[in-house]
């Protein structure tokens, strides 16, 4: 069972406990089951579908979650398009270099049938074109949008893009937390050091023989150290400031991380506490073998609020030979690069691997600008998900990137809750919490509201099922 327990993180019980100041339920003994909410904003409380005039539904942004929300509100009959800024579909997949690659098993990403050959960048283009055409999606879609505008109004949303202007009753932000490279600001005089951004790399092969920095202390900057071994760079230094949590092995990245074996401790509801300590355990032996305790985060692992990064091997084996430096860049002088702390080393390549913003600019809302990463959006969304800043309003990122979970399985258990709320039984009321929501805890967060897609007992069994006995190495089933 401890070695079980050491494989993957926490327990669900948790995500059960309602923040205070939460809403209650009145249910109506009659033909139609009417919820009435209390302690919420009045925009929150009646949701009806109109059809008559505009469309029910615009979706911004054609990454793997617009596309996946999209062949769901197409199966709900909702009058539906999505817009996309680029000429052709994939979000950040789409842009990010041919080495970039997710950090679990293909097994893990695609569902169902939908074919995935790797855990590369191109193959995950695949096979989100994949939804496309297995679904029909081409004529919902429109390329070349770039949405400038989103204001609420009386009748929902009016989206202002650089051709044409769409009112919409409901709008799903799926424009990734992703899409907007991170480098920080510093002083440069007269350098002649070459940067890149980690989504900027296009040719490893510029590393071999140079001198490279790497600065950052997560997933991305994890992924540049690994490919400074791979591609032969002459001497590697790592810049950080704090770094996140990863599980160290030495196996490959994809094979880090099992993602059903959290599946299982969540439907088998085992101790929070309990594995909270084991998996803390663990890693912190994990750490000391590795010989890789100067870079341990301070505090424990609480996957309530930490992502569980999987080790790079490469950047393992190789940790004695990477110069370290916890600190911050200041400047950028010539081919030297001077810390906050006045630290002086010389470079050929400056990697950042410092990683990404959200940018949702186009919605006009302050507290959704003003905030500093995913969390705090979620933080201020009804179950994660639905918007207390403006009415009739999905994010859609927020409560799934940077959690530990598969991305596209994610998406789709949400996407199909959303077109529940959209037309007319409120699912997405829990008050907005700080706690992440992983993986299977999210079936647990819509079961009980989203009664249309999970029947009230079989669910449970359903997902206990999953978790327990689908086979490894098949793809989980499409929702």
């Amino acid at each position: 069972m401890a070695e079980l327990l050491a494989a993957f993180g926490q327990g669900s019980g948790e995500h059960w406990h309602w923040a205070p100041g939460g809403c209650s339920l009145k249910i109506e003994r009659n033909a139609s089951i009417t919820p009435t909410l209390f302690g919420m904003p009045p925009h929150l409380q009646e949701h009806p579908m109109n059809t008559n005039e505009g469309l029910d539904l615009v979706i911004v942004g054609g990454g793997i979650g617009g596309i996946i929300c999209l062949k769901y509100a197409k199966d709900a009959g909702l009058n539906v398009i999505l817009l996309e800024r680029g000429d052709r579909i994939g979000g950040l997949w789409r842009d990010l270099p041919y080495w970039q690659d997710i950090q679990f098993r293909k097994e893990d990403w695609t569902l169902g049938s939908l074919p995935l050959a790797g855990e590369d960048q191109r193959n995950i283009l695949s096979n989100i074109e994949a939804w496309v055409e297995h679904f029909g999606l081409s004529p919902y879609i429109h390329l070349n949008a770039t949405v400038t505008s989103a204001r609420p109004n009386e009748s929902g949303w009016q989206i202002t893009t650089n051709t044409k202007t769409h009112q919409a009753k409901w709008l799903i932000a799926a424009t990734g937390g992703h899409n907007r490279p991170k480098v920080p600001p510093v002083e440069r005089v007269d350098s002649s050091i070459t940067e890149y951004h980690s989504s900027a790399l296009r040719d490893p092969e510029e590393l071999r023989g140079k001198r490279v920095t790497v600065v950052g202390g997560g997933a991305s900057a994890y992924d540049l150290l690994d490919l400074c071994f791979a591609h032969g760079a002459g001497s590697v230094a790592w810049i950080y400031r704090s770094t996140k949590w990863m599980r160290p092995t030495r196996r490959i990245k994809h094979l880090g991380i099992d993602m059903r074996t959290l599946a299982r401790y969540q439907m088998l509801c085992l101790p929070a506490g309990l594995i909270h300590r084991l998996t803390n355990k663990d890693l912190r032996a994990r750490y000391a073998k590795a010989g890789i305790n100067e870079i341990m985060p301070e505090g424990d692992f609480d996957i309530r609020r930490d992502q569980l990064i999987p080790g790079r091997p490469g950047m393992l084996i190789n940790f004695a030979g990477i110069e370290r430096h916890r600190g911050e860049v200041r400047s950028l002088c010539g081919n030297t690069i001077e810390l906050a702390n006045s630290e002086k080393l010389e470079t050929d390549l400056l990697l950042w691997g410092t990683g990404y913003g959200v940018d949702l600019g186009f919605l006009g809302l302050e507290a959704v600008n003003g905030a500093k990463n995913l969390d705090e959006i979620g933080s201020r969304c009804y179950s994660r998900f639905l918007s207390s800043d403006a009415p009739n309003l999905f994010l859609l990122a927020p409560g799934v990137l940077d959690t530990n979970t598969s991305t596209p399985w994610a998406y789709a258990h949400v996407a199909k809750s959303i077109m529940t709320h959209i037309r007319g039984r409120p699912v997405f009321v829990k008050p907005p919490c700080k706690a992440f929501t992983n993986h299977f805890d999210l079936i647990k967060l819509l079961a009980p509201k989203d009664r249309e897609n999970y029947t009230f007992g079989i669910w449970y069994l359903k997902y206990l099922w999953l978790a327990l006995w689908h086979p490894w190495k098949r793809p989980m089933p499409i929702p």
